[in-house]
């Protein structure tokens, strides 16, 4: 255990790695067989059987309850958080019915049990998500300095070497072995008013540079409820682009992250509405602070939306709405219809009350009214195991492909509704978006030599 904390702040601990889970479930399964050889019996060992049937049926049951009939998130819980929760319940019961007639040291054993059995499932359920990479993210503590000061601090050590190799023409350059910068920026809402929170921009290391090429860019969603941060801790793109950077001479996608909720808990479903005019935020004020701070492709060509859940949906509705903006669509785990809660609140909310409104706002729709299209492309992305939003990620890629758009349909393996998704989402999706924005081709990938 010290050599897993040697030289790494306990906030900073990996919470989903192998070494953390790794001695956490060992701890438990030695905990609950201390337990078990307590005093023995046959009506005991048969107690104890039925009990763990008995509780992993109420734990499941339980998951059940939450994700489907409950439904706080509008997602449903996959296989893997639905067996966690099917297991706190059986080790929870084995622990209650072995507590009786147990020595003192062996009931303090059981009571460690307890909290034991509930951290190795809660940090099951987290790594089976993604949500919570380390302990610093989990208490809400991980920050982002402003994008300035992130550059200053990336490229006082360039200065050192321009210092010390005055002949070297590109003495920033070595772009290639470089990493990403990432800072948070605030954008105005000029046009539209729309009450956003700070967004945050990651910089490639080609983007660095004395002179920079024209990066394309990718204007990226989190879902909801959520934080722009979000796709940076919980979805490690800086971390993606970094890998992709370093095989193709620094270059990758500047990634702009604006806020599209206001707050965690709102959803104006990216339209204009009395909820916020998200809408005009996104296609209007976004991307004019984008041109006007960034060094980016000035053509739609360039321009990628994408989004993760809620922020998926969003990058269909406004990518299939402004082709004039963006040309590449990436939609990880949308949703079929926009949704703010039951569709009735959804429609009142929303759209005024009015229902030829909310029809007209669905990615189908929108799809259909704008088609055909003629150089705009989607990349569709979901979990296999994503039973809820798989058919209707299906069945917007089948409208996007009728409508002419240059479709891709990816199903990523063993995930669901969750961060490890969006993973496989940007890694495979960002050849396609490369190629899309002509981000390897030979002029600017020579700006970087």
């Amino acid at each position: 255990m010290n050599s897993l904390l040697s030289g790494v702040n306990p906030l900073d601990l990996d919470l989903v790695g192998l070494p953390l889970l790794t001695i956490l479930y060992a701890a438990t399964g030695l905990a609950l067989l201390l337990v078990l050889l307590g005093p023995t019996g046959v009506r005991r060992a048969i107690v104890t059987v039925i009990g763990a049937v008995v509780g992993a049926a109420v734990g499941w049951a339980l998951a059940w309850f939450i994700s489907d009939v409950w439904d706080p998130w509008g997602v449903s819980l996959s296989t893997g958080t639905r067996l966690w929760t099917a297991a706190l319940g059986a080790s929870l019961a084995v622990v209650v019915l072995n507590l009786r007639g147990q020595v003192r040291w062996r009931r303090v054993v059981a009571v460690c049990a307890i909290g034991l059995c509930l951290l190795s499932a809660a940090a099951g359920i987290n790594a089976d998500v993604g949500q919570f990479p380390t302990l610093r993210v989990a208490l809400g503590l991980a920050s982002y300095p402003p994008l300035d000061e992130a550059l200053a601090a990336a490229q006082a050590p360039d200065a050192q070497t321009r210092a010390a190799h005055p002949d070297s023409a590109n003495a920033t350059g070595l772009a290639a072995e470089g990493t990403g910068v990432v800072g948070t920026v605030s954008i105005p809402a000029t046009e539209s008013g729309f009450a956003a929170r700070d967004a945050l921009v990651y910089l490639p290391p080609a983007a660095q540079l004395p002179y920079p090429p024209a990066l394309p860019v990718v204007e990226m969603l989190s879902g909801q409820p959520g934080s722009p941060s979000d796709v940076f801790t919980a979805g490690h793109l800086a971390s993606i682009l970094d890998t992709y950077s370093r095989a193709h001479s620094g270059l990758a996608p500047i990634l702009v992250v604006p806020d599209q909720l206001g707050a965690p808990g709102n959803n104006p479903m990216c339209v204009d509405s009395a909820l916020g005019n998200s809408a005009s935020y996104l296609t209007i004020d976004v991307p004019a602070w984008i041109k006007s701070h960034l060094h980016v492709a000035a053509q739609p060509a360039g321009w990628t939306i994408a989004g993760f859940s809620q922020g998926g949906t969003c990058s269909i509705q406004l990518g299939a709405a402004h082709p004039q903006v963006f040309s590449t669509i990436l939609d990880i785990s949308g949703e079929l219809v926009p949704s703010n809660g039951s569709e009735a609140h959804t429609v009142q909310s929303g759209f005024g009350g009015s229902v030829s409104r909310y029809a007209t706002a669905a990615p189908t729709a929108i799809l259909a009214t704008h088609a055909p299209y003629a150089g705009l492309g989607a990349i569709f992305v979901v979990g296999d195991d994503d039973i809820r939003f798989l058919p209707g990620i299906r069945a917007v890629a089948d409208a996007a492909q009728r409508a002419g758009v240059d479709t891709h349909l990816f199903e990523s393996p063993g995930t669901a509704h969750d961060w490890h998704t969006v993973d496989y989402a940007w890694t495979t999706a960002l050849p396609i978006i490369a190629a899309r924005t002509a981000l390897l081709a030979p002029a600017m990938i020579a700006m970087t030599q």
